[in-house]
């Protein structure tokens, strides 16, 4: 196979996730919208998690709605919480890997908030035991996964919300999660400013 035969592939395979994740999630991610819009109109705030590309993503997420996605329009309560490095390092240092998100969300998160959960797989341990946390505090889960939902997916409570992309592959997932992350913004702006 050339490198253009890869390239090919590479898109196509893309486009062809992108119509089944469509197909599959189209309601969902309006549920989703409309959950975190009432949590916002509820003065309530988005925080945002996940490792490597899916730290990223939560990055992405909260910049976009503190400062702007393609509109001007009032800064939204968002935080990522892959974002500093000293509380990183200190938790996973004193206690374990595994609570860097969850000994966040506990001095951070208050009943009403939103947790953004984002795992490829769905097995992720500090991801897994944050949703736990958010259980714990009255904090509602909308966790981005892909593959079989991994761990994650048998712990989600009828209030949460799960977008699994229908796929295995960890490139095409991170596509997709990265498409809901700017429908999600679009439909956030949309709903709460109009046009």
């Amino acid at each position: 196979m050339s490198l253009q035969d890869r390239i090919i592939t590479h898109f196509s395979d893309s486009i062809e996730t992108k119509q089944n994740a469509m197909t599959a999630l189209c309601e969902l991610i309006d549920f989703a919208s409309q959950k975190i819009v009432q949590a916002l109109l509820n003065d309530k705030k988005i925080l945002a998690c996940g490792n490597g590309g899916s730290a990223g993503d939560a990055q992405h997420f909260a910049s976009e709605m503190l400062n702007r996605f393609e509109r001007e329009r009032p800064a939204l309560p968002a935080i990522a919480l892959t974002t500093d490095t000293f509380t990183i390092t200190s938790v996973a240092n004193d206690y374990h890997y595994d609570e860097i998100f969850s000994k966040q969300l506990r001095a951070l998160g208050q009943s009403g908030d939103i947790l953004l959960a984002y795992t490829t797989s769905g097995n992720s341990a500090n991801v897994v035991k944050a949703v736990s946390t958010a259980h714990d505090k009255d904090i509602s889960v909308i966790a981005l996964t892909g593959k079989d939902g991994g761990t994650l997916s048998a712990i989600l409570g009828e209030e949460d919300i799960e977008l699994r992309v229908p796929s295995n592959s960890t490139a095409r997932i991170q596509e997709v999660h990265l498409l809901i992350t700017h429908c999600l913004c679009d439909l956030i702006d949309h709903q709460l400013f109009g046009g």
